[in-house]
């Protein structure tokens, strides 16, 4: 099935998460390409700063401070969006929180309020996208599920962060053959990001006794957000946005007991600060900050301003020549062996 996507400024997207990090980011780059934007956060204050900052780069945009854990105000969201830009041609399931911790230490509520925003919103979403999508046939449309890198390859003390986005991208691509089936015209990417220099850390559920940190090197903001308004004007099945933990991964595949032991070495460490954490254990987990709204946080290390894998992949024919090539090399390789 073929899905034509209009140029970015030609149209609307739906972006939730949108008053930080990946979304802002994502957001500022739309309105500065010419897209119309309807922007969801649960904090208003930060979703109108980001609408703001998007109306002065020239972006005609709505918003709607709302808790994507809430079918029933996705639900409106379309409805809105209908009354107010006769529809939207992309709709972007961004919107995430995260905890930091070993399992066992971890509650069971913190652990399924993750679940409720990370994969349940990303469902709400993506089953309200489609259904808009149904009700325009013929017009073709993208749904983009931002997950992780961590949706293929879990990390020690963000366990239950992994599970969720092992969850969406369990989720997308289930979902993406149930639409390819059913005939619809649309589009179903899972962009999969390295560590990002967002305030993740800042944001995140913290139950252990150090400060949470990334590991380093990171990808900026801005990488992760061209990818997804890549996907946005050419269909994609997925990126990985990164090809630092784009390789952990595939090392995971071809020897996952050494990879193993090769995180259980270093990610303890590298995901714990200096400080002794002493801020609220929940974070943003069940209600967001105020004056959070911002698309940086502090990273100790280099940060990537660009994913020349993340741009390979955006064009399927010399992603697929490139592993077709390694794979040969490969074959070369343990043959002359």
């Amino acid at each position: 099935m073929s899905v034509s996507l209009k140029p970015l400024d030609q149209q609307t997207l739906v972006i939730t998460g949108a008053s930080s990090g990946i979304g802002l980011a994502t957001a500022l780059e739309a309105a500065s390409r010419g897209a119309d934007l309807f922007l969801v956060a649960r904090a208003p204050e930060d979703l109108n700063e980001a609408a703001e900052r998007c109306r002065a780069l020239g972006a005609d945009v709505e918003t709607m401070a709302a808790d994507v854990a809430d079918r029933a105000v996705l639900d409106l969201i379309v409805q809105t969006a209908t009354e107010r830009f006769g529809g939207f041609d992309t709709w972007i399931n961004n919107a995430g929180v995260s905890i930091y911790g070993e399992i066992k230490d971890v509650p069971e509520e913190s652990a399924r309020q993750l679940f409720e925003t990370n994969y349940w919103g990303t469902v709400h979403g993506s089953l309200v996208a489609a259904e808009h999508f149904r009700t325009r046939r013929g017009t073709g449309g993208a749904i983009i599920n931002v997950g992780s890198v961590l949706g293929d390859r879990a990390i020690p003390l963000q366990g239950h962060y992994s599970a969720s986005k092992h969850a969406v991208k369990g989720f997308t691509d289930a979902f993406r053959m149930e639409l390819e089936k059913e005939g619809l015209a649309v589009s179903v990417t899972l962009i999969k990001p390295n560590a990002t220099g967002t305030p993740y850390t800042e944001h995140a559920a913290n139950y252990m006794d150090r400060e949470a940190a990334l590991p380093t090197p990171a990808y900026a903001p801005e990488t992760v957000a061209r990818a997804i308004l890549s996907a946005a004007e050419r269909p994609v099945r997925d990126v990985t946005v990164g090809a630092k933990d784009g390789a952990l991964t595939v090392l995971g595949t071809i020897a996952p007991r050494l990879t193993d032991k090769l995180m259980e070495a270093s990610f303890f460490d590298q995901q714990k600060g200096d400080a002794p954490y002493t801020g609220d254990r929940s974070g943003t987990l069940q209600e967001p900050v105020p004056g959070s709204g911002r698309v940086h946080g502090a990273v100790d290390g280099h940060v990537f301003q660009s994913s020349p894998w993340a741009q390979l992949q955006a064009h399927p024919l010399a992603s697929a020549g490139l592993a077709l090539g390694a794979a040969l090399a490969l074959t070369l390789g343990l043959r002359r062996n």
